[in-house]
């Protein structure tokens, strides 16, 4: 697998690809499915559809990676918090983390209850070709605590770091019952057929360095180790978004190393790891700006190992001409 050689280090002629958020609104096919599923989380917890809307980008533009439909709000959902969407809104948590009662509410065998995520990756990893790999993923712990302390998303993420700084063993053992279930979680999906991990860190520019040294990478870093000896042959990517500036800090037993458009790739490229990223999402509405920014990346990576990916997820209302043009740059440029 192209991909997976990349993520050790190996240089191949043509740069692998795929996109983050590369199952959804701007496929027609995944619009289509969804509506059959009747609303988002019901997609997920459908291993078929789940697995057919894995299947679709890689199907319909030929990525050299398919990462598994889910998303990183089932593990606090099976841990004992109930979760909608909303629409226009987002994820919701009604019930929220306040004190250390509602930490040991939480089922630390969360788990074992996540079996539609599994049996989408069984049925994708058999459907899927043999040349392409199957990306597992979940949340970082300190991301799955902003949602479960905050009840949603959050633009100060106000009531986190309140917790952090003025309880922060409390923090702490909320954020190690979360990575004690993401070890048995990540674990299941590489039984499963995962080929790789990537560990999604959406919220990491909330906290100043040592803080997020502290309260995310730390546990970030626990995960990679624990996953990395046991299963060796299986990459870790980490993707801590935001954290340009302090990114030369960031040790840990991953392979991969996520790198958000807002960081400088010149920056990320003094790391020891393979990276993966960077272009601005938007450039994909612009042929020309598509164009342009492969070319600035090749360049800046030359005779690296290097994973072409976006900055961020692609947004919904990019044309799937603009995706295809993309793939053709990268691959052709």
């Amino acid at each position: 697998m192209i991909f997976i050689d990349t993520c050790f280090g190996k240089k191949s002629d043509v740069m692998p690809i795929w996109m983050m958020r590369q199952a959804g609104r701007y496929l027609a096919e995944y619009k289509a499915t969804r509506a059959k599923a009747g609303d988002f989380l019901s997609l997920c917890k459908d291993y078929k559809l789940a697995s057919e809307v894995t299947l679709q980008p890689v199907d319909i533009l030929d990525f050299d990676a398919a990462i598994i439909f889910s998303d990183i709000l089932v593990v606090p959902l099976e841990m004992g918090l109930p979760l909608r969407f909303a629409a226009g809104e987002g994820p919701i948590f009604d019930e929220i983390i306040t004190n250390i009662d509602d930490v040991a509410r939480l089922d630390i065998k969360a788990a074992a209850k996540l079996n539609y995520v599994y049996d989408a990756i069984k049925l994708t990893r058999e459907k899927l070709a043999p040349n392409k790999a199957l990306i597992g993923f979940c949340g970082a712990p300190w991301t799955l605590a902003t949602y479960m302390i905050e009840g949603q998303g959050s633009k100060t993420y106000a009531k986190s770091k309140k917790m952090l700084y003025q309880e922060p063993e409390l923090m702490h053992k909320l954020l190690a019952k979360i990575t004690h279930v993401l070890k048995e979680y990540c674990e299941n999906q590489i039984k499963a057929g995962a080929n790789a991990i990537q560990i999604f860190d959406s919220w990491a520019n909330a906290l100043e360095p040592s803080a997020y040294l502290e309260f995310s990478w730390k546990y970030i870093s626990e995960l990679a180790e624990y996953l990395k000896t046991k299963y060796p042959h299986i990459a870790i990517i980490a993707f801590p978004k935001g954290v340009g500036g302090f990114i030369e800090c960031l040790e840990a037993k991953i392979d991969v190393l996520g790198v958000d458009w807002s960081t400088p790739l010149q920056v990320a490229l003094k790391t020891p790891y393979v990276l993966q990223g960077n272009l601005e999402p938007c450039r994909l509405y612009s042929k020309q700006a598509i164009k342009d920014g492969v070319s600035i990346i090749k360049e800046l990576v030359k005779d690296k190992a290097h994973i072409f990916n976006l900055g961020h997820g692609i947004l919904p209302d990019i044309p799937v001409e603009n995706v295809r043009y993309l793939i053709e740059c990268v691959r052709n440029a």
